[in-house]
């Protein structure tokens, strides 16, 4: 395998047969994972890479990142969007790098894996600095049947949240809210008491997409469990099986009925919808807390009058406290097959390395490059040197591609502003309060073959609801549908596999 080689056409994906499985296992790498260079060991490394020019093997700050990880690192970077017909080919071939990244629970790596081709992690994890502070959450979202078979690349698991019109809750003398009825309270005002001071009535509370995530992350609120609930008889349930589910529906009708969100929620184009609160139309937005800067900087391009007035908070409480929806919490594992790795030696060997990106000099390097070419710390600020359209700056982008970023980011980089600093802070308190899926790991054969006709009754049931199509009684009969659609199915095999899980 040669270093960082960009892949620059895409190739066919074959299917992956029994055997080609088998030869996971069977098939060595030709690049021994006892190779030595220099005295040092080799790691080879297959990952994405998101610019057309990614460090080659003479870049400085790889050369940095060899030297302090006491490794001499063959990385080969594939082109994000040719990334998985070239895994697929990787995989189905045999000859595999040492760490090789994955970006979901995809097929052919979900049978790779129960064909016994990747080192099972869990046992070994507690055994590093860093690896051994993991998030449980996110821990669990990435696993397989329960067991974790790759590194994620951690991703905030606390990232959504509220942003809003700070100046509007100036002008009217509002405070931030802190609950579900002040949110609630806040919506009411910017939709009736002219919250812009135009004298219009043009303005209302909160926009909403088609993308129904906003209510995904309302409904925590108010206690709904994040898609399976743990019953106390150790059973899971639907979340939209719980009371709290309804109690979210009929704030969501409220809102709904008092036009203080968007009528024409339901198929509004996602690409729009940040439109209405850049230009002054709405005021609060619920979703990713780093979407308030960027609709901040979106505004002040607008208009520069508009400086710092977007604010940010990571949820309200509801009536049985403060709860949150998370993200997975991660963008893609770092997996270890035994085809290249074949003892527990060498494993740790792999694992020490994996570990050892995470201390803030490999982060620094892999994210800000090399100080006193790239960057330069001046009184203690972070200095760049380069821009992301000078061609140095290809000498360390896309390294960050296999930094797990375990237990948390920690390079250096330019100050943020005070919105972006609290965004990250709001991030990391979020993890306190994020409401975990009990069944994140778990793959469903049903939900495979069903799960959108499945997901489909029920979203189509909460839109009718909300916008006076159905009643009660119409939630209940969509729930009847669901089941006898195959969501009885679904339930006793997520219930199974659970109980497999706990063993």
């Amino acid at each position: 395998m040669k270093k960082s080689k960009s892949i620059g056409k895409k190739v066919a994906i074959p299917v992956l047969s029994a055997i080609m499985l088998s030869s996971l296992v069977a098939c060595s790498n030709s690049e021994e994972s006892s190779a030595q260079n220099n005295g040092k060991s080799t790691i080879t490394i297959m990952t994405t890479a998101y610019t057309t020019t990614p460090p080659s093997d003479d870049s400085p700050a790889l050369k940095t990142l060899e030297k302090y990880t006491e490794m001499d690192i063959n990385a080969e970077f594939v082109p994000n969007s040719v990334y998985t017909d070239k895994l697929n080919v990787t995989l189905a071939s045999g000859k595999l790098p040492m760490i090789i990244m994955i970006p979901g629970k995809i097929p052919s790596f979900v049978s790779a894996v129960r064909n016994d081709a990747f080192w099972d992690l869990t046992p070994y994890l507690k055994e590093y600095p860093n690896l051994s502070q993991a998030n449980e959450i996110t821990l669990q979202n990435s696993a397989i049947d329960g067991k974790i078979y790759g590194i994620y690349r951690s991703r905030p698991l606390g990232r959504n949240g509220v942003f809003f019109r700070k100046d509007w809750l100036d002008n009217l003398g509002l405070s931030e809210p802190k609950t579900i009825d002040d949110l609630y309270n806040v919506l009411k005002a910017f939709t009736t008491d002219d919250p812009d001071g135009n004298g219009k009535d043009d303005t209302y509370g909160m926009t909403i997409s088609k993308w129904f995530g906003p209510f995904d992350i309302m409904q925590t609120w108010f206690g709904v469990p994040n898609k399976w609930s743990i019953e106390e008889d150790g059973t899971l349930q639907p979340d939209f099986m719980s009371p709290e589910y309804m109690d979210a529906l009929k704030f969501f009708k409220q809102l709904y009925d008092e036009g203080l969100i968007n009528e024409d929620f339901a198929v509004m184009d996602t690409a729009k919808w940040n439109e209405p609160f850049q230009n002054g139309k709405s005021g609060v937005q619920i979703s990713t807390l780093d979407d308030a800067h960027r609709n901040q900087e979106a505004m002040e391009k607008i208009d520069p009058k508009f400086k710092d007035v977007v604010d940010v908070i990571g949820a309200v409480s509801g009536p049985k406290g403060l709860f949150n929806l998370p993200t997975s919490g991660y963008n893609g594992i770092l997996a270890i097959p035994k085809s290249s790795v074949k003892t527990e030696e060498e494993l740790k060997k792999v694992l020490s390395f994996l570990d050892k990106v995470n201390n803030e000099p490999a982060q620094t390097i892999a994210y800000a490059g090399v100080e006193g070419r790239h960057y330069e710390i001046k009184d203690g600020e972070f200095i760049p040197l380069v821009t992301a359209q000078d061609p140095e700056s290809t000498e360390y982008t896309d390294l960050n591609q296999f930094i797990p970023g375990i237990p948390g980011e920690n390079f250096k980089h330019p100050e943020f502003t005070a919105l972006r600093l609290k965004e990250n802070e709001l991030m990391k308190k979020n993890e306190e309060i994020v409401v975990a899926n009990p069944a994140e790991s778990l793959l469903s054969t049903v939900y495979a073959q069903k799960g959108q006709q499945l997901d489909n009754i029920i979203n189509d049931a909460r839109i009718k609801y909300i916008v006076g199509q159905i009643d009660d009684k119409g939630i209940e009969d969509a729930i009847r549908l669901w089941r006898s659609s195959g969501g009885d199915d679904y339930i006793e095999e997520i219930n199974k596999l659970y109980k497999e899980s706990q063993k």
